[in-house]
């Protein structure tokens, strides 16, 4: 029998924008007065600010660095806008919508008009930082001191980027001063802070770790533009190095009681109830995403032990989808039981390998002081403790891997790459977006092939996205112009 192939749009197939868990159901431009305090809103500005996070932010970078193909033996039409790379201002547009509107909570909370709430306050800084460096990132200049003021200001201006990540210094200071001297009658934060459970120390951790993040990802510039240089130079020498010592996840309780409940990157995947045999059902959109052959590639010939937790495999090895190729083998990989677990699993906002990768790339910059090799060797560690790679499989690993030029510390002739390509497999289908925009920054890694088919007026991937129809529709005045030709060639800042 002919095999029948499913034709689903690629809008169709994403559903990024439903059925978001807690959603807050406020529209981030029109403000209004509440006497909901910051520990009743808390847990929902945190679930909703996560949902584009490990969803679309996740897909668009793991597309983009070539981890993800589309299940060519049973779908066609998938990721065609991805694979040849045609932006428009429609490509990926709801990243904005959501990362805006899910940010917008962290506002009201700031804006409380109580003292007795710094420690909720704190937290809402340090996140809404958090994402509205991404929104740079992605974006270049946007609306920021403006941004969230609703009836009170409709048409945001857009503020200069690298302005928006000097601030982002000054209220994660402003965030760690509020945690360390917040008045006697401040509100303790308890179960309501679906990430860390009101363990404020840990917060303390993550402001720096962001800071951290925020800080090197303008070392690059630094090496060519003296004022940078003077900058970083200044901020390291009062960045406290206490960084996080553990994965930061989020659970507000995650469940199978209902599709809302699910963990959402779960949710998209699987459906609801098992089987009538227990089995699992898997979603079209778990059938749909693949191993690229790309980083099936990668895995197999370092011997990575991670391949057997982030993808299944077929004899110890994942299988993979050469990008814009209509053919590919019977068996491609699918996600592995390291990234699907359950239901009520928790999400990832920030990884342990991430923040000691940070630490050995600034180590070995000279920015702060520490063993790079042995912050290296860690980070790969944690990975494989995430990922439950088994403690004999990781230390052998990380042994051979630091004899192969690229991929580990101790061979490479530019340390910089390995630490990019570790960062790469460690946040591989976890937070793909992060690792999109580091290979941006570093150029690094420089092996990931185009898409067949690709058109790019550089030969590259973009750097940065262009401002959606919402906002040249809403805005029209204060945005700026970017041309598709633009979103290959100009790039935030730090670039």
């Amino acid at each position: 029998m002919k095999k029948l192939k499913l034709i689903i749009p690629l809008v169709a197939l994403v559903l990024f924008s439903c059925d978001n868990y807690l959603d807050i159901n406020e529209n981030p431009n029109q403000a209004t007065e509440s006497n909901v305090n910051p520990k009743l809103t808390l847990s929902a500005a945190q679930t909703a600010s996560y949902v584009p996070l490990v969803r679309r932010m996740n897909e668009l970078g793991s597309v983009f660095m070539n981890q993800w193909g589309p299940n060519v033996n049973s779908f066609t039409g998938g990721y065609s806008e991805e694979f040849g790379i045609t932006m428009s201002n429609k490509f990926y547009e709801d990243i904005w919508t959501t990362v805006y509107r899910s940010t917008y909570e962290y506002s009201r909370i700031i804006n409380y008009p109580s003292a007795d709430y710094d420690h909720h306050k704190a937290i809402a800084k340090i996140m809404k930082s958090f994402y509205f460096q991404y929104l740079v990132d992605i974006y270049g200049d946007i609306p920021y001191s403006q941004a969230h003021l609703g009836v009170n200001n409709p048409f945001p201006a857009y503020d200069d980027d690298q302005a928006i990540y000097r601030d982002l210094i000054v209220q994660l200071d402003s965030a760690i001063d509020m945690i360390n001297n917040a008045p006697s009658t401040t509100t303790a934060v308890g179960s309501e802070d679906v990430m860390l459970g009101g363990d404020m120390g840990t917060w303390i951790k993550f402001a720096n770790t962001l800071k951290l993040r925020i800080l090197l990802r303008q070392a690059t510039k630094a090496e060519t533009d003296a004022a940078t240089a003077t900058y970083l130079t200044s901020q390291f020498a009062v960045l406290d190095n206490n960084f996080i010592d553990r994965n930061i996840t989020i659970n507000p309780g995650y469940s199978n009681a209902k599709d809302s409940q699910q963990n959402p990157w779960i949710g998209l995947m699987w459906e609801l109830k098992l089987s009538a045999t227990g089995a699992r059902v898997e979603r079209n959109t778990y059938r749909f995403r693949k191993a690229s052959a790309y980083i099936a590639n990668e895995l197999n010939t370092s011997a990575d032990p991670r391949r057997s937790r982030l993808f299944t495999t077929t004899s110890g090895n994942v299988v993979g989808v050469v990008q814009g190729s209509a053919t590919a083998p019977a068996n491609i990989s699918s996600f592995g039981p390291g990234l699907m677990i359950e239901h009520s699993q928790d999400g990832y906002v920030m990884l342990l390998a991430e923040g000691l990768l940070l630490q050995a790339e600034a180590a070995h910059r000279g920015y702060i002081s520490g063993d790079p090799q042995i912050l290296f060797d860690s980070a790969i560690q944690a990975s494989c403790d995430m990922l439950g790679v088994s403690a004999a499989n990781a230390s052998g690993y990380i042994t051979n891997i630091n004899g192969i030029d690229g991929k580990g510390y101790a061979a490479s002739t530019d340390k910089i790459e390995a630490i990019m390509y570790q960062k790469s497999i460690a946040l591989c289908s976890i937070n793909g977006l992060e690792s999109w925009i580091e290979y941006t920054r570093t150029g690094y890694i420089n092996n990931i092939p185009m898409p067949l088919g690709a058109t790019s007026p550089t030969g590259q991937k973009p750097l940065r996205l262009m401002y959606p129809t919402s906002e040249l529709a809403s805005n029209s005045a204060n945005v700026p112009t970017v041309t598709v030709n633009q979103s290959f060639t100009t790039a935030p800042f730090w670039k």
